[in-house]
């Protein structure tokens, strides 16, 4: 019973690391973009280039990217689908296993 409140601890840990280095990531991100922001279009005539909208775009997906993993709400990867994969393997073993038997 020690063990798994260890593990308890240990996994709650984990994930608030992760949630922190998601939120540094995020303001980061958000002071960064801002101020290139703010400085072109103080500084150019022409705000609506698209060359910082693709870093902006860019690291907006690395972000998105991020979160969806932080927060476990990866559509094509997340959990339920690793538990199924797990659970296939699990079965083809256990199939050739029976066939050794």
């Amino acid at each position: 019973m020690e063990n798994f409140e260890k593990d308890k601890l240990k996994r709650a840990k984990k994930q608030v690391e992760e949630l922190k280095g998601f939120y540094i990531h995020l303001v980061i991100y958000v002071a960064v973009n801002a101020f290139i922001l703010v400085n072109i279009y103080l500084r150019s005539d022409n705000f609506w280039e698209w060359g910082h909208f693709v870093t902006l775009f860019a690291w907006g997906i690395g972000i998105f990217f991020h979160a969806s993993k932080v927060f476990d709400f990866n559509p094509l990867f997340g959990k339920k689908w690793e538990e199924k994969q797990i659970q296939k393997y699990i079965e083809e073993d256990k199939k050739e296993m029976d066939k050794y038997k």
